[in-house]
């Protein structure tokens, strides 16, 4: 049987023998000793990425992977890119893996980030889903829990006439670090200075002691959230098909045919006349679906109903 490896077509032509770049070049403070990042090393560390996780690291971004590794590398004791490359292949654990994708992609997030699709989702609960009894949320991105909370608490207040009504919220990320203090649920009050007063009193407690300074997801909001680990480019798990998913701020990392695979496979899981919501600074443009685009970052899986009986 003859396989076939996955190749990013962004490194497939780089050569080992092209000059070296230190880690940490142009970051002063990173350590005395220099450590060089090879043409060479750089692709086995982007065709890894682009293996295991889709991760794009084309040409030109050798100085982000040199700098953000180059910490891990003095971290770990180890003198060269392709002994960390090693290590990592090495770990049968898989965690030197997760912690080599978290250093290469930005988890940056916050609550109520991008307002207007909140704003689109409480008014969608209201009137196109208003005879759904169990509306079904994927936040297919969900880093360390901001976003599906600020769902979370999005929904109980667009419910909140509504007893009888009620919602799921799936949350998956690669990354089990941010998984972890997703489900913990505690949080900086800076973080919470865009969500309302009320939100606050409704769906946060304030901590004490120990915990000044902090707020903690009520028990009964946070049990509407179900975490779960999940690769984007790999099988996705059953599960029921989805009203609302929000994948935002993560297209950016892949490349078009991954992009590509990517949504075909988000569209498979909508409901009919669902959503898929994508992050304002990203676009589906060059990327073949079939959803109807509503208005920017915001795609619809329309599909006509089919006439029946004698009209056809």
């Amino acid at each position: 049987m003859t396989v076939t490896k996955k190749v990013n077509p962004a490194t497939a032509n780089a050569s080992s023998d092209e000059a070296v770049l230190p880690a940490g070049a142009g970051s002063p403070g990173l350590g005395a000793r220099e450590l060089q990042l090879t043409a060479g090393e750089f692709r086995q560390i982007a065709d890894l990425a682009y293996q295991r996780f889709g991760l794009d690291l084309k040409r030109g971004k050798e100085a982000l992977v040199a700098a953000r590794l180059g910490k891990k590398l003095r971290k770990l004791g180890f003198s060269t890119f392709a002994e960390y490359h090693r290590h990592v292949l090495a770990d049968a654990s898989g965690d030197a893996l997760i912690e080599l994708i978290d250093a290469l992609t930005t988890n940056h997030t916050s609550f109520l980030r991008e307002r207007a699709h909140f704003e689109f989702l409480a008014r969608a609960v209201k009137e196109e889903f208003r005879a759904v009894t169990t509306l079904r949320v994927w936040s297919a991105a969900c880093s360390s829990g901001e976003e599906p909370y600020s769902i979370a608490m999005c929904l109980a207040e667009a419910l909140a006439a509504a007893p009888a009504r009620r919602f799921e919220i799936l949350a998956t990320d690669i990354s089990t670090r941010v998984l972890r203090a997703a489900e913990r649920g505690v949080y900086p009050i800076s973080r919470f200075d865009d969500v309302p007063e009320a939100w606050r009193r409704a769906y946060l407690l304030r901590g004490r002691g120990a915990s000044e300074g902090f707020y903690k997801i009520k028990p009964q909001l946070a049990r509407a959230v179900e975490f779960a680990r999940l690769n984007l480019i790999e099988p996705f798990p059953h599960q029921p098909p989805f009203h609302v998913i929000f994948c935002r701020n993560v297209m950016m990392y892949f490349d078009k045919p991954t992009q590509q695979n990517i949504v075909e496979r988000l569209s498979a899981r909508l409901e009919r006349d669902g959503y898929l919501l994508v992050g304002h600074s990203e676009s589906l443009t060059g990327v073949e679906h079939g959803l109807q685009y509503v208005r920017p970052a915001t795609y619809r899986n329309h599909k006509p109903e089919k006439a029946g009986g004698l009209f056809r």
